[in-house]
This record gives structure tokens, sequence and C-alpha cells, in this order.
């Protein structure tokens, strides 16, 4: 027993100290970012004009946490949504009105969830800090929290983001769930970002939530999907009002490198899921996940911090919006 003790805490001690060096290579990360994104975003940015802003969001995501532990895969959704569309700017939080529709009455954005979690927190800092903390960054910092209640790595983001003055459905272009790889690859370049950040995102992304069955019947139809989780889902499906299922059918609340196995062993839920495990451009990434949890952990900070400079609007540009919901000019 003292021997198994023995192990447990030295397994911490090695998880721990890989962690803090993967800290610290965040930081030597973010300093070959965009040259547009460093010159105004930087760890602790509201040090001095609202101390308190990352733990009143922090408050605010681990309460809801404990009530739903499914804000991680809520929020993980809402970022990279805003994120992939005009770049970090909470164009995605703004309310559609008549004559006037925003990114949030399209399709792709529809089933995106939590924006009651960034007005509980937005509200609470316009308390204490009034017009200072960006819509954009607490999505960034509410993010991150919920990731780590979920048990994925613990990580610092850069903050300095302000908001966008725009939001239209005609900019939203989002991957669908059975989009080839080729064509995922080619449009996380377009932001800057390469095939093992797709493979992280992605992956990490789908380690929690859910997805509706009318979203996976292509692969319900796969006669290549493991037979015993095709029947189990089938059966699931067949329920009225298009039933949800986890993506992750071992571990669906925990961040971790749990679905890149399943994908090895054609368990893939999600189309594009199981395209990253068969194509030959992203395989191995996926089998060096499957293999190694410390590893992706690692790799899916670094990808969560440099998702989080896209486009960042930072210095004068854009605004602190009052309101996450709507413009400062109210239109």
């Amino acid at each position: 027993q003292n021997l198994e003790v023995t192990f447990i805490v030295e397994r911490q001690r090695r998880a721990h100290h890989f962690e803090m060096r993967s800290i610290t290579a965040l930081f030597f990360l973010f300093c070959f970012l965009a040259p547009s994104a460093l010159a105004q975003l930087r760890f602790g940015f509201y040090g001095r004009s609202c101390p308190r802003a990352e733990s009143i969001v922090a408050n605010v995501v681990a309460n809801r946490f404990r009530r739903d532990r499914t804000i991680t895969a809520a929020l993980l959704r809402m970022q990279f949504h805003d994120c992939f569309v005009r770049g970090c700017d909470a164009s995605l939080l703004i309310d559609p009105r008549p004559g006037r529709p925003s990114e949030k009455s399209t399709g792709p954005n529809a089933s995106v969830r939590g924006y009651e979690i960034i007005d509980e927190a937005k509200r609470l800092l316009e308390a204490a800090c009034p017009r200072t903390v960006s819509c954009s960054d607490i999505v960034t910092l509410a993010t991150r929290d919920s990731v780590a209640l979920a048990g994925g790595p613990r990580f610092s983001v850069p903050t300095g983001r302000r908001d966008g003055l725009r939001s239209s459905p005609n900019d939203v272009n989002l991957p669908g769930p059975t989009i080839p790889v080729a064509a995922s690859i080619q449009l996380f370049a377009a932001q800057g970002m390469n095939a093992n950040d797709m493979v992280t995102l992605i992956g990490g992304g789908h380690s929690v939530g859910v997805v509706h069955c009318s979203l996976i019947q292509d692969r319900l139809a796969d006669p290549a999907m493991d037979r015993s989780l095709n029947a189990r889902l089938r059966n699931t499906c067949r329920a009225p009002n298009d039933p949800s299922v986890f993506l992750d059918q071992r571990t669906p609340f925990i961040v971790d490198n749990a679905i890149y196995g399943e994908i090895r062993r054609q368990r893939g839920v999600m189309r594009i899921d199981q395209n990253m495990g068969l194509d030959r451009s992203t395989r191995g990434i996926v089998s060096s996940f499957a293999q190694n949890n410390a590893l992706f952990r690692k790799r899916f900070a670094e990808a969560m911090v440099k998702m989080g400079t896209i486009k960042v609007l930072t210095g004068r540009s854009g605004e602190i919006r009052r309101n996450c919901r709507v413009f400062n000019n109210g239109r």
C-alpha cells in the first residue's frame, strides 16, 4: 500500500512539473505569435485596471460547473465559433434584432449555448470595474477556467482583447461535421493554424459534449464503424425529437485524450473525428495523442492560447461593450 501511495504521489508530482513546463512553453509560444496580437495582449492585462477580473470570471464558471458539467463543451464551442469568424471579438454574442440578423442567428450557431454565463460575469465585472473588461476576454477566460474544471490542463491566457463592431451571418463559414480533412486543414490554415492545431482543437473540443443524431447519420451508415457502438447509437437515435449522444463514449465529461483512442478503434462518433484518424496527414497526430495524455494536454493548452489570438482587436480598435449582447451605440 505504501508503494502504491508513493507511486501516486510521484505521478502527481511529475504531472505538476510537466504542466509548469507547459505554462513556461506557452509564454515563449506567445512571444512568437503575430505582432498585432503581441502588441497589446499580455498576461495579467487587468492587473491594475481590474485586479479581480480573472477571479470574478472563475467564480462564475465554478458556480455554474457545480450544477452543470456540460458547460465546458458549451464554452469551448462558443469560443471556437467566435474566433473562427472575424477573429476573437465576441461578435457571436450580439443578439439579432428585427431587420438586423447577427452571427448568432445562423444555422451553425443556433445550438451554441452558455451566453448567460458570459452575461453574469459581465454584470459583476461592470459593477466592479465599469467599461474595463471586454466580452471577448470574458469568453476566453471562462473557457479556460471550464477546461481546468473538467480535468483538462490549467494554463494562463493573455488578455487585452476588445470587442468587435460587426456581427453578420454572411461572415459565418464554420466546418460542418462531415467536412473532409483537407478542407478542414485549409480552413484552419486561413486562421494561422496548422494540422496539429486542428487535430488538437477538434479532438479536444469533442472530448466533452454531445451531438444530435441527425448530424451523424452518415456515420451510422458506415460499415467500418465499430459494431457494438453502432448498435448502441442506433438504439438511442430511434427515439423521437432528434436525441443526442456523447461524442466521447469513454470519458464524456473530462477533457482528455480518450477520444483519440476511440477514433483509432473506428469508434469516432462524428465523421470529421473518424476522418482525422484515417487521413494520412493527421492519423499520426491522432495516434500520438491516443498514446500520450500528457502530450495532448500540453498541445491542447498551446492550441487554445493560439486560437485565442486570432485577429484580435486591441488598443483603440473596437470597443469595450457594456452589455455583451448589444453594441454600445445600440445598433
